[in-house]
């Protein structure tokens, strides 16, 4: 007689060896594997992270179709389930995810509240391990491995409870993915989307992988396929056939990555130290616009915004970037060193202002974008006075005193008239 599966329920976290729903508290939401109890490489990310997060605050929008983001010639930042489920994604032109789904309701991207909830999912993942890598605001690689003495509780059990603690305390749900390396715990994540747990164990791994096209590995996008299709790979199994060598004469570097991901290899180890290079907040207009004054109102809301995440981070930034796009798709940069890192709103769009001001000529624009790069942490932030702007210190304590309404009272609580424009 086989040897009986391990099983976990992910409600009431018992772990039994038996088909069906869990035989303590009768929750279906079971998870069963072979090396239920040995796996400890984690992907763990958020569903439609921005758009529950907006659900999660405004509970009249809990069973309609979501979509994050904002004005025609926009792009989808996030959309919930529902939308998907019209074939509204991520990244799609707006006018085209309001065809798809025009049911939906369009809310305009608030990152300060995204960041101060990814902060929250933080602090509850700091709990089980050191070892966190951040890919962005809503995943990170987790590696739970000698964990389980410190917990009394083997990684999967660790994760399941995370799962629950996020929903129960940060009001969202999380996908997790469990394996041997970092390649396939990400590919995990998303075979059983939403409120998922999937895992992929060292035995399983070549039949798991066989079938599956060249897309599904890591840095392989479109071109990429293309370029493979063309010389006779579509599928995994394909590259197969081929020694490292092969690979590496004919794609480079990348062909030896391909070498080892068709396997199920992966040796890059998960890693705490990758670092935010830039922060920024950028919008697309609906219509193409030269009128200073607009710009100088968008130009101010997307500073507090930049601003807002800066301190969510804790960082500032020694080079303020202004970015446009004209009318006929020319994308422009401008950027100015600082004397001292800037993280107030008041400083970033001070500056912007002074490069939209040099940069106006080119216009109408379609896309403004404004943000701070070379970043440090933010106790060296506006150590350094403008003298020749007296004010500026004044205004970065009326600034102060400001974030401390919004925080005690919302974000839209208090603006400037500028905001208006």
């Amino acid at each position: 007689m086989p040897e009986a599966v391990p099983a976990l329920c992910r409600d009431c976290l018992h772990p039994f060896a038996a088909e069906g729903p869990c035989p303590k508290c009768h929750s279906p939401r079971v998870v069963r594997h072979a090396e239920l109890w040995q796996l400890s490489i984690a992907h763990m990310d958020c569903d439609a992270f921005y758009a529950s997060v907006e659900k999660r605050d405004n509970p009249e929008l809990r069973d309609v179709p979501v979509i994050v983001g904002g004005g025609q010639r926009g792009v989808v930042t996030t959309a919930c389930y529902l939308a998907r489920i019209h074939g509204v994604k991520s990244a799609m032109p707006m006018f085209r995810a309001r065809k798809l789904c025009p049911q939906a309701v369009v809310v305009p991207p608030r990152m300060s509240v995204y960041v101060e909830t990814s902060r929250h999912i933080r602090q509850l993942m700091d709990e089980l391990t050191p070892v966190i890598e951040p890919l962005s605001l809503d995943e990170a690689f987790l590696d739970l491995t000698g964990t389980a003495r410190l917990h009394n509780a083997p990684p999967v059990v660790q994760l399941a409870r995370l799962a629950n603690r996020i929903n129960k305390e940060v009001g969202i749900t999380i996908s997790i993915g469990l394996s041997h390396n970092k390649f396939l715990a990400k590919i995990a994540s998303d075979l059983d989307k939403p409120r998922g747990m999937a895992l992929i164990g060292k035995a399983e791994t070549t039949t798991f992988l066989q079938g599956k096209p060249v897309g599904m590995l890591w840095g392989v996008g479109p071109a990429m396929q293309q370029k493979l299709a063309q010389d006779g790979i579509r599928k995994i199994d394909d590259l197969l056939r081929y020694t490292a060598k092969n690979l590496a004469d004919s794609y480079g570097s990348m062909g030896l990555r391909l070498y080892d991901l068709s396997r199920g290899q992966d040796a890059r180890k998960i890693s705490g130290a990758t670092t935010v290079k830039s922060i920024s907040s950028e919008t697309t207009f609906n219509e193409d616009t030269a009128d200073i004054n607009a710009l100088d109102g968008y130009l101010w809301r997307l500073s507090v915004d930049a601003a807002d995440r800066a301190k969510a981070k804790g960082m500032a930034g020694r080079v303020v970037v202004l970015k446009l796009k004209t009318s006929d798709f020319r994308a422009l940069s401008r950027r100015m060193t600082l004397e001292a890192p800037a993280q107030q709103a008041d400083t970033i769009y001070t500056i912007a202002r002074r490069l939209l001001q040099k940069a106006q000529e080119n216009g109408p624009f379609r896309l403004l974008g404004v943000g701070i790069t070379d970043l440090c942490p933010d106790h060296d932030a506006e150590s350094a006075g403008d003298l020749l702007d007296t004010q500026a210190p004044k205004r970065r304590a009326i600034e102060t005193a400001t974030d401390t309404i919004r925080q005690k009272f919302g974000k839209d609580s208090i603006k400037k008239g500028r905001a208006l424009k």
